[in-house]
């Protein structure tokens, strides 16, 4: 599959939604004059970082059929092959974004960097990472983690890694989103 761009696009990726293979930044962010020290260590200015290969070749994008699982209906992310114990799986792309940027609504957001207050939002575009399923109803514990990671020694990125045990080929990758993530959506 191919995008309107002309670079490819995984097997399932939804058709409205722009696929990307580096950040893009948030009108905030993408100005010269975005503030403090703390987003200029992110590096968010310095050259666009692209993924190491787009499409990913480790991870599969597959709706999810099963009834007994809470994202039946939508889709999940496999792994394409085994994927050994605490090894990079793809970066989460998506809009960096200010905290004032913030969409409360979505169910896609990341913080990149707490002090600096930058976040990603893959609810509008992004990558494969963005169809990572919470364990909770899935799985006992989750298999994959999100952890900060510097594309090309450079700039800042969250991305998915693997646990401490090895990911099966063709097993969902599923994550913890975390106590705050449920209990917004709770309250």
């Amino acid at each position: 599959m191919v995008s309107s761009t002309g670079k490819p696009r995984p097997t399932n990726w939804p058709r409205t939604l722009p696929y990307l293979t580096a950040p893009v930044l948030s009108p905030a962010l993408s100005s010269r004059r975005a503030p403090s020290a703390a987003i200029a260590a992110l590096n968010l200015h310095g050259a666009a970082c692209a993924c190491a290969a787009s499409p990913s070749p480790l991870v599969r994008i597959r709706p999810i059929t099963a009834p007994s699982h809470p994202a039946c209906g939508q889709s999940g992310l496999f792994a394409a092959r085994t994927l050994p114990a605490r090894s990079w799986v793809v970066d989460y792309l998506g809009v960096y974004h200010t905290q004032d940027e913030s969409d409360p609504a979505s169910d896609y957001d990341i913080v990149l960097d707490r002090d600096s207050g930058v976040a990603v939002d893959a609810a509008t575009c992004g990558n494969e990472a963005r169809f990572v399923n919470d364990y909770r109803g899935v799985a006992d514990r989750a298999n994959v983690e999100f952890r900060d990671r510097r594309a090309d020694g450079r700039q800042a990125r969250i991305a998915i890694y693997v646990g401490a045990r090895d990911v099966r080929k063709g097993q969902e990758l599923l994550v913890s989103y975390g106590k705050g993530f449920w209990d917004a959506r709770s309250a």
